[in-house]
């Protein structure tokens, strides 16, 4: 299954693990809870699914990587206590606490947190040492005698052995203890991904032409040539980095990530394709309605290649103007929470003529305990990256009404309150204002690839990848497309990407 799959399986297993009868006990017990066992490539995003799980589960998450672990570190270090039994004193030998149990109770300690994930990766590439501990590490859930808490379920990870030359084979004994997932890499599954994690338009459009080069794993005479989703994460992030420092992201650059050769080259000459686009497409005219007749004709006559990155500077300025105003709603809703609660307060106070608690100081101290929150989610591992932008920002709006309300000296709740309803509404005006502008982007884009392409494949590309974008997707929920929408029923879907995709495998052959 794919990545997204496995996520999906992940999250199931919690909830199902977690669940409790009337008598507070686990429905099944910690005994039956088989730990999950992830088995794929490198590089595919095994490890990095599980700080999302645990964010969106809202539980704890503890990850080791096993193999720089010796038996005493896992295991614990001996020691002599001594013990009666029938009357006479015994020495008797027992285990300091291992230092992976006891990360979990710190981790609880911590946040708060009494369920969570111990994540194990690289499982099956323990020590010989070890080994034998995996079998009862896995079916009683202890290391040693000490034992993993309740509520803390076990997920583990490892490479299939021609991928790892340290990977040991587990046995049928163990792995009739586990659940199983196999992972196999998706570019689709990664996509939706991409999107959320803005990995650069010229990577997302790269890889819409040549998906093949989406994973690649060859033995050759110099050696393993392989490309990943977490190459090409990450190449994403430095070229991000590159184009604010003005630097250019060239061929050397691109092989220090991406390490198959074919793929780096083309990536890099496409890169410079990429740029060339932004700069012979006049995206900002395109974007305010211009379309020059000589631009529309070099459009419609261009390559395949050309086209899905023209398609693709499309979708990266309209997903920019969706983001945004995705954020500012996001502040909004955050913004709105904290001052009913500061109304709602300041009313207790009503009948008083001189607020005693004084509005400015009172939303002062709500935006210092927004910010405490925050912070103390984050520590625990369970603020998504979206919330906590959401969760500052709107901490700074606080500060700045805060800042307005000590410098007019209002100090009756009711004006106070009004005054800062004022410069919220005044946001509510620039989000509208924004949310206009996404709107007129997408119809923009509608407009240009109608008129360059009519109906054809292009729009096919277009709508499937705005389905993909969530950002999209939840701009449209609040925004009326009437073409988005007629284009989706309209296009069938299923017939025309199977033969767009096998346009794109004989573009790949030539």
């Amino acid at each position: 299954m794919n990545i997204k799959r496995a996520k999906q399986e992940i999250k199931d297993a919690i909830e199902a693990y977690l669940l409790k009868d009337e008598y507070g006990e686990y429905v099944i017990p910690v005994i039956r809870q088989r730990p999950v066992l992830l088995i794929g490539a490198p590089g595919i995003g095994k490890t990095q699914i599980m700080e999302q799980i645990a964010s969106e589960c809202r539980i704890g998450l503890v990850a080791y990587t096993i193999t720089h672990h010796t038996r005493q570190s896992a295991i614990g270090l001996p020691m002599i206590s001594k013990k009666e039994f029938g009357g006479k004193e015994y020495s008797v030998t027992e285990y300091t606490m291992s230092e992976i149990v006891a990360s979990v109770y710190e981790k609880i300690e911590q946040t708060g947190l009494k369920e969570g994930i111990l994540f194990i990766d690289e499982i099956n590439c323990v020590s010989e040492t070890l080994a034998p501990a995996m079998l009862q590490f896995l079916q009683c859930k202890t290391f040693g005698n000490q034992a993993v808490p309740k509520g803390w379920l076990i997920v583990a990870a490892g490479n299939p052995p021609e991928y790892n030359k340290s990977v040991r084979e587990f046995d049928v004994v163990t792995m009739d203890r586990v659940r199983k997932i196999e992972v196999e890499p998706d570019f689709e599954a990664w996509k939706e991904y991409a999107y959320q994690e803005e990995v650069h338009p010229a990577v997302i459009s790269y890889l819409n032409i040549r998906p093949r080069y989406f994973y690649q794993m060859e033995n050759t005479v110099d050696g393993r040539r392989f490309a990943t989703p977490r190459g090409w994460e990450d190449l994403s992030r430095m070229l991000c980095v590159y184009e604010k420092l003005g630097k250019p992201l060239d061929r050397e650059v691109t092989e220090q990530y991406i390490q198959y050769p074919k793929a780096a080259k083309d990536f890099a000459a496409y890169l410079e394709l990429y740029y060339q686009y932004q700069a012979d497409y006049q995206l900002d005219e395109i974007f305010e309605g211009r379309f020059d007749p000589i631009l529309l004709k070099k459009t419609a006559h261009a390559s395949f290649d050309e086209r899905l990155g023209v398609i693709g500077l499309l979708l990266s300025r309209c997903s920019v103007h969706f983001k945004q105003v995705c954020r500012m709603q996001g502040v909004l809703e955050k913004l709105q929470y904290e001052l009913k609660a500061w109304k709602a307060q300041m009313k207790d106070g009503a009948g008083q003529e001189d607020f005693a608690g004084e509005p400015a100081v009172l939303l002062e101290q709500n935006a210092a305990g927004l910010r405490c929150r925050m912070e103390q989610e984050k520590e625990a591992g369970i603020l998504p990256r979206e919330d906590e932008l959401a969760l500052r920002a709107a901490a700074d709006k606080l500060d700045v009404y805060v800042m307005e309300l000590k410098k007019s000296g209002c100090k009756i709740y009711d004006e106070a309150f009004d005054q800062v309803r004022e410069s919220y509404n005044a946001l509510c005006r620039d989000y509208r204002q924004k949310k206009s502008e996404a709107g007129a982007a997408l119809e923009y884009a509608f407009d240009f690839l109608e008129a360059a392409f009519l109906q054809g494949q292009e729009m096919v590309i277009f709508i499937t990848e705005l389905n993909m974008n969530r950002y999209c997707v939840r701009f449209l929920q609040e925004y009326e497309c009437e073409r988005y929408y007629r284009y989706n029923k309209e296009l069938l879907f299923e017939d025309r990407q199977r033969e767009l995709m096998q346009r794109i495998d004989e573009l790949e052959e030539v």
